[in-house]
């Protein structure tokens, strides 16, 4: 602003000065604001937020000490002990076989003392050791031939009934289809890649379109077993429920998953929100316990409800870290606490932790209060025309620990409640993967074959089932049900 425009408004008189004054103060209190955010933003990274890893660049965050506490918590509390092996660990390593496929006898020629020829000598004994290798890979190609019998009473010709998958001239069997089918759902390969590695192992040369077509009969033979691994989740009593962000042809949509430690189910849909929620129809059903990240959507269902703590305790860290908020500090400590109150009652076979837990619900409610005093909510002083008064990254935060403290706390009271929402994000994980791999799925069908393989696939690796055996019985027409296996 010009001197001569300040000149102007001191001549003007007091009021117009006053006047001026209210307006740079507002303004500066409105650029105060949006430094304040732009500073927050800035702070933000995967350790303190919901930011993913890779958003974090190549420069890694800073440990600290809200950090390091928890690394020593998971390997033992206060623990110094360098991680892996530790001395006195017996270790482990291949273990022999009584019967060897194969044997190789390596003989003595001469004595190494005196140098006397032993070829006709006996062995007295074996040294043995034994190597583990993968067998010569070529393709085995077998040929199946349907009789043509004249019948010598009424000279009608009658044909074998071929296998109900042996149905072309030449086709790729089962072993080889399940390869691809596994390479492209859970090892992430591209197309282009797939056909390489069949070229480069097996001399095989598959067409990118042919594993299009292996992968789209995959998935059709799989949709009975993926809608009763849907149907099954609708019962359970715990499950894990997540969304992320990812693009078909292009296009930003969104992959759902629902999950246990047994089972897992993904679908595409273009909504984030309740009409994908509906549309999947597990959450409409639900009665168990639903474990996800507070996005507001899942609290429109009637089922109970469990938040992630992992989640929290990010945000406890941003508060405290770049807030300097002590309460939050605490709080980290309490939601430990609690875990490890937890863990030590399910080592020795107790159903509950009542009395201890009680303490730690008490000293959580002790913390709130800590933070509310240091954080008071505004208090309205006029009527607003309409919206609620801002509040400050700290108020929102200890309003949720205050109104969902029994959310927060469910792993305490019930021990098949997990203490975060981690299976469901590690279901999710390897898909963000792929989108970085190939950046896109091709088409809606590509998509959706995709998350039925890949979400049957988790299921079986869950369970401990082999999983090329059951991506074989797939093609071979009986697939196997996770459904059937889960206790």
């Amino acid at each position: 602003m010009e001197y001569e425009h300040w000149k102007a408004i001191y001549n003007a008189g007091q009021e117009s000065v006053i006047q001026k004054f209210e307006e740079l103060t507002v303004e500066n209190k409105a650029l105060r604001e949006h430094l304040k955010q732009l500073e927050e933003q800035r702070a933000k990274n995967s350790r303190n937020s919901s930011k993913p890893p890779s958003s974090d660049g190549l420069k890694k965050p800073n440990q600290t000490s809200s950090d390091k506490r928890q690394r020593e918590r998971k390997r033992g509390k206060g623990s110094k002990r360098d991680p892996g092996a530790q001395k006195g660990h017996k270790g482990s390593t291949l273990n022999p076989v009584k019967n060897p496929k194969h044997r190789e006898i390596h003989q003595v020629q001469t004595c190494q003392e005196c140098g006397h020829s032993l070829q006709d000598q006996e062995a007295i004994d074996y040294e043995s050791r034994q190597v583990f290798d993968i067998p010569p890979i070529e393709i085995e190609v077998t040929e199946h031939r349907a009789e043509i019998k004249e019948c010598p009473h009424c000279d009608a010709i009658n044909k074998a009934e071929f296998p109900e998958d042996v149905n072309a001239p030449t086709q790729y069997g089962p072993r080889v289809k399940s390869i691809a089918a596994y390479m492209k759902a859970y090892q992430l390969l591209p197309y282009k890649r797939s056909a390489e590695f069949f070229r480069d192992i097996f001399s095989l040369h598959l067409s990118e379109g042919t594993l299009v077509n292996i992968i789209q009969d995959c998935s059709n033979r799989l949709q009975s077993v993926n809608e009763q691994i849907r149907q099954t989740l609708k019962k359970k009593s715990v499950g894990g429920f997540d969304e992320s962000g990812c693009r078909v042809e292009g296009k930003r949509i969104w992959i759902h998953v629902a999950c246990t430690s047994e089972l897992t189910y993904f679908e595409l849909h273009d909504k984030r929100g309740r009409e994908a929620m509906d549309d999947i129809g597990i959450l409409p059903v639900f009665e168990g316990r639903a474990i996800h990240d507070f996005f507001q959507s899942y609290y429109q269902y009637d089922c109970d409800h469990g938040l992630c703590n992992a989640h929290l305790l990010r945000e406890l860290i941003f508060l405290y870290e770049v807030h300097d908020q002590k309460w939050a500090d605490q709080m980290i400590d309490c939601l430990l606490d609690m875990k490890d109150a937890v863990e030590k009652a399910k080592e020795q076979n107790v159903s509950n932790c009542e009395i201890q837990g009680e303490k730690l619900k008490t000293r959580y409610d002790e913390i709130v209060q800590q933070g509310f005093d240091i954080n008071p909510l505004p208090v309205e002083t006029k009527p607003r025309k309409r919206g609620r008064p801002k509040r400050t990254t700290a108020q929102n935060l200890l309003i949720r620990l205050r109104d969902h403290k029994s959310e927060i706390l469910a792993f305490v009271d019930d021990f098949d409640v997990p203490f975060d929402n981690n299976q469901s994000e590690r279901d999710l994980r390897m898909i963000k993967t792929q989108q970085k791999i190939s950046g896109t799925f091709r088409s809606s069908a590509g998509g959706n074959s995709f998350c039925t393989i890949r979400g049957y696939i988790s299921s079986i690796r869950k369970q401990s089932i082999n999983v090329m055996h059951s991506i074989q019985s797939i093609f071979t027409g009986n697939p196997i049900s996770p459904c059937s296996i889960e206790p």
